[in-house]
């Protein structure tokens, strides 16, 4: 069965840091994009941070560029989301969200992570 299980999220106060992780399994990870979204209450789940494979560019949200670094460790089987400068407007609910490069429509999510910046 594929899992997508995150950690990592937590209460924090404006301009602290947390580092997100997501760990996946059952599937072979090298060969899906991996991304990072976000849903805060009341608003649609947006794309924050997605990185197609350890030799793309990344990609950011212009919200989150410059304070947020999207990485992966394929070896691992892991994604990661350092969150820097956090502003209270980064509150959501965080998820970790695979995507085949070879199968079109062939998707994972994990169950998602709270993050919570208070001012």
């Amino acid at each position: 069965q594929v899992q997508l299980v995150e950690s990592g999220g937590g209460s924090v106060q404006s301009g602290e840091s947390l580092r997100l992780s997501c760990t996946g399994s059952e599937f072979i990870f090298r060969w899906y994009g991996m991304s990072w979204y976000r849903q805060a209450p009341g608003k649609e789940r947006e794309l924050v941070a997605s990185l197609i494979s350890v030799h793309a560019s990344p990609t950011y949200a212009d919200s989150v560029r410059g304070r947020f670094t999207i990485a992966r460790d394929n070896a691992a089987r892991m994604l990661y989301l350092q969150m820097n400068n956090l502003k209270p407007e980064d509150t959501a609910v965080y998820y970790c969200h695979a995507e085949s490069r070879y199968s079109s429509g062939t998707m994972y999510w994990g169950q998602g992570t709270q993050v919570s910046v208070s001012s």
